[in-house]
């Protein structure tokens, strides 16, 4: 057995372990949604990762944090067949991040939420916004096919409860201009300025609902968390990144041996207190465009566009 199939094969089990141990403690993954599947599906977009200097992620990158990007995977209940999330390397950390499928599978998971959708508005577009009992709605929105290549002025998110209530979240291009200016990368929102302002006001209205939910079947921190990954760490008091392995047993992720037991949290610092500041460049690993997709057959994933 070559070196990426043991790292393959021993993560797996690693992860499956661990998962194995929170459905028993009360996390219920999706319905319908097979784990191992997934795990199948996230280690074929791995092998495709690369680190900054062109070298192999799974093998350089350490199996502590490629286990907890898994894991976070498997608790939010997506699978980056359906590109719904893919996989960064950030210096010697892989890190999960969420598509703007994912997010919207991730709260139709909750209990309460009927439907989300989000839109973009452009320039000449007729938009009006209203408010009642306090809380902000969109009176009128009327797109026009000729206002489709004019500039982004605004997005909004719509969240359905099951009640029939509608919760609206709306952002001007400057706020989104602001939140993209806290990414890590904009080379995507670059080039798809539409789709990502769509992901982007979607995000914020998820917040409130996964901050608030009570719904006990959902790893609320693995959210937060990958959410996070998006974006720079630039607070030393509210941005730590906590490893979810913690308080987990010692056979849970054990570290490579010249690894350390736990990965290094952010910020880092070296002996006189000085932050040390992580690793910015990355290159992304590019899923497969869901149009493409027949099926769930990874085997057949050849064709790689930007993730939204």
């Amino acid at each position: 057995m070559n070196q990426v199939a043991q790292i393959q094969r021993d993560i797996t089990d690693q992860v499956s372990t661990k998962v194995e141990s929170l459905t028993k403690g009360g996390l219920a993954l999706p319905k319908n949604y097979n784990y191992q599947n997934a795990l199948k599906s996230a280690f074929f977009a791995l092998n495709k990762v690369e680190t900054r200097d062109k070298k192999p992620a799974l093998q350089v990158c350490s199996r502590d944090s490629i286990a907890n990007a898994l894991l976070d995977m498997v608790t939010q209940g997506l699978t980056p067949a359906k590109t719904q999330c893919y996989f960064i390397a950030y210096g010697r950390e892989i890190q999960l991040q969420r598509s703007y499928f994912g997010t919207i599978t991730v709260l139709k998971s909750l209990d309460d939420i009927k439907d989300i959708y989000a839109d973009v508005v452009h320039e000449d577009d007729k938009f009006e916004i209203a408010a009642e009992e306090g809380r902000m709605l969109i009176k009128d929105f009327e797109p026009k096919f000729q206002n489709l290549d004019k500039p982004l002025v605004g997005a909004f998110a719509v969240v359905e409860r099951v009640d029939g209530q509608k919760i609206y979240t709306i952002m001007t291009k400057k706020q989104i201009d602001n939140s993209w200016s806290q990414a890590k990368t904009n080379k995507v929102q670059n080039k798809f300025p539409e789709e990502m302002a769509k992901r982007t006001v979607l995000d914020r209205a998820a917040k409130m609902f996964v901050n608030t939910s009570d719904d006990s079947n959902l790893d609320f921190d693995a959210i937060q968390r990958t959410t996070d990954n998006e974006f720079e760490d630039d607070s030393t008091e509210t941005q730590v990144r906590k490893n979810i392995t913690e308080n987990a047993n010692q056979t849970d992720f054990e570290p490579d041996k010249e690894e350390p037991k736990q990965i290094q949290n952010y910020p880092q610092t070296n002996q006189t207190g000085t932050v040390i500041e992580p690793e910015k460049e990355t290159v992304a690993q590019q899923p497969v465009d869901q149009t493409e997709i027949e099926d769930e057959d990874v085997e057949e994933e050849d064709q790689e566009v930007e993730p939204f």
